[in-house]
């Protein structure tokens, strides 16, 4: 599958051989195994299954999101969590700043620049990182692009002039609430369903369509307690 996955298929690395081990058939009911794949938790399908983008890749990978800033942030807590350094690209850092802040409890594992002041960043399969580009509805053709082991996630707040092209170069596409009009063209530029894009205008705030290739999923995103505490509560305006 491409950009969305679920929780449940396992993956990794064998581990070392060890001599086998045997339970009694009546102790089977009692052993339970979390097993989940890697990535970040972006939410709950509507199914309630948990939903899953992984971030760090070895080819180049662009997200675009056309929504809210509060979902913007809550993934890049999240990927701050999987280990990556993140780096925000944004021109209203005091909006990020006590996300920068708690993130890294004294370390910098979320960074802030400016506007075309992203530096290079080094990333490395060791040391993955996710560019957050918050910068308006027209942000300027960066510097710093996609590349292996660095991904980029691009905000738009509703559609601009530049939407069209955003979507057409992004592997993964997030749509939540818009005007009847920008759902239509959305949904001319995606190839979405009629039901598909007229829900968008009526997506309650958390909710987000992404998209990635024939790919749909309709995604919840809720807020742990911290990231409530940190941020509030899920709004699609700010």
């Amino acid at each position: 599958m491409l950009g969305i996955r679920s929780a449940r298929a396992p993956r990794g690395l064998f581990g070392p051989r060890h001599a086998g081990h045997s339970v009694a058939e009546d102790g089977m009911g009692a052993l339970s195994l979390p097993v989940g794949d890697d990535g970040v938790v972006i939410g709950d399908d509507a199914e309630g299954n948990p939903r899953i983008v992984g971030f760090h890749r070895s080819t180049p990978y662009d997200v675009l999101l056309i929504g809210g800033l509060w979902t913007a942030q809550v993934l890049a807590l999240r990927a701050a969590g999987t280990g990556a350094r993140v780096a925000v690209e944004t021109g209203r850092a005091q909006a990020w700043t006590a996300l920068a802040h708690a993130a890294g409890a004294g370390l910098e594992c979320v960074t802030l620049h400016d506007v075309g002041r992203v530096p290079p960043m080094g990333a490395t399969v060791g040391s993955p990182v996710v560019v957050v580009r918050d910068c308006g509805m027209r942000p300027p053709r960066g510097r710093v692009v996609s590349s292996p082991w660095q991904s980029v996630l691009t905000l738009l707040p509703y559609l601009s002039p530049v939407a069209p092209r955003l979507m057409r170069a992004a592997t993964l596409v997030g749509v939540q609430r818009v005007s009847p009009q920008e759902a239509e063209q959305i949904g001319r530029i995606l190839g979405l369903a009629r039901a598909e894009y007229e829900a968008l205008p009526t997506l309650a705030d958390g909710v987000t369509l992404w998209c990635a290739g024939r790919e749909r999923h309709w995604v919840m995103t809720s807020g742990t307690d911290a990231e409530t505490g940190l941020l509030g509560a899920a709004r699609r305006m700010d």
